[in-house]
């Protein structure tokens, strides 16, 4: 089991990650189970979410188990100034486990160095997002079959995208070659960079998002542009629009080249690729409810 938190991809080991894959598989297979009758989780959404908090709320209501929190800080007594601390403890006298996004970076782990309650990270700022990552694990071995020694090409916003950070981690695992393509203001920072050199992680960096990357492929990672993650908005409008995935840049791609992107897309997928076999991304939102059922089961100690 985790240690009852799910705070950084990086706190799981590969055992960790196989033993949830293989756990979402059984959810795919059966979605509804009663194992988490007579628990309840708290959804604390400090910052906006569709797909992630939906896809955990569905899976504690498929899971039998029932949900409280909110989507709106504006609504809850942080608005009044009260402390992080605070609020998760109160939180803690009436939940089984906490599920939270934060902006700020390390809230999570914050939160679960405050409570006893199990901690699962929705997103902390820039920072970490592993369900996300599990999710996305998920859909590379579906779609491959295999987890081990595939190209995996991410495009866009590597400098603030967590989907991307934490995927880094996830991957370090299986032996991945990276191709980290990103205008200059937008560069995956040092820190994963140095966490790549550290674990042997082969990578190369562009600035030009071609073809002939692209045929060289096996997964291909979309991101978008994140507007709220920008303090100058010169500068998002500089970069907005810079790569932008056409169906016809797909033609000579390998076979078993797919398509995955965290959503909410903007303009970096043209709608004429979502009909191309190789699209992967709603498929991937979907896979999220049957990741995030394995590892609410996985936090709470629940067989499955």
């Amino acid at each position: 089991m985790l240690r009852r938190n799910l705070v950084s991809i990086g706190d799981c080991t590969k055992e960790d990650i196989l033993r949830i894959l293989k756990h979402a598989r059984q959810f795919e297979e059966q979605p509804n189970r009663e194992l988490m009758k007579g628990k309840v989780a708290a959804t604390l959404f400090f910052e906006p979410s569709t797909r992630t908090r939906l896809s955990f709320e569905t899976a504690v209501n498929r899971l039998g188990g029932r949900v409280v929190g909110f989507q709106d800080a504006s609504t809850t007594s942080s608005s009044k100034g009260e402390s992080l601390k605070d609020t998760i403890l109160m939180v803690s006298n009436y939940a089984d486990v906490i599920i939270m996004r934060h902006h700020l970076e390390g809230a999570a782990r914050y939160a679960s160095e405050v409570t006893d309650a199990p901690i699962v990270n929705a997103g902390d700022g820039a920072n970490q997002h592993p369900s996300q990552t599990l999710l996305d694990l998920y859909s590379i071995q579906q779609t491959q079959g295999t987890l081990d020694n595939l190209t995996i090409t991410v495009v866009g916003d590597l400098k603030y995208g967590r989907t991307v950070h934490s995927l880094i981690v996830g991957m370090s695992h299986f032996s991945p070659t990276f191709h980290f393509v990103a205008p200059d203001e937008l560069r995956m920072p040092d820190e994963q960079k140095r966490f790549c050199n550290l674990h042997d992680i082969h990578y190369e960096e562009h600035v030009a998002f071609t073809e002939e990357i692209i045929n060289r492929t096996d997964i291909l990672y979309m991101t978008r542009v994140q507007r709220e993650r920008f303090t100058d908005l010169m500068e998002y409008e500089r970069v907005k629009n810079v790569y932008i995935l056409h169906n016809k840049m797909l033609e000579n791609s390998r076979p078993n080249l797919r398509v995955l992107h965290p959503l909410p897309r903007v303009n970096e997928i043209s709608y004429d690729v979502d009909d191309n076999p190789k699209a992967y991304y709603f498929q991937q939102a979907r896979n999220g409810l049957f990741v995030r059922e394995a590892i609410l089961c996985d936090v709470l100690g629940i067989d499955i």
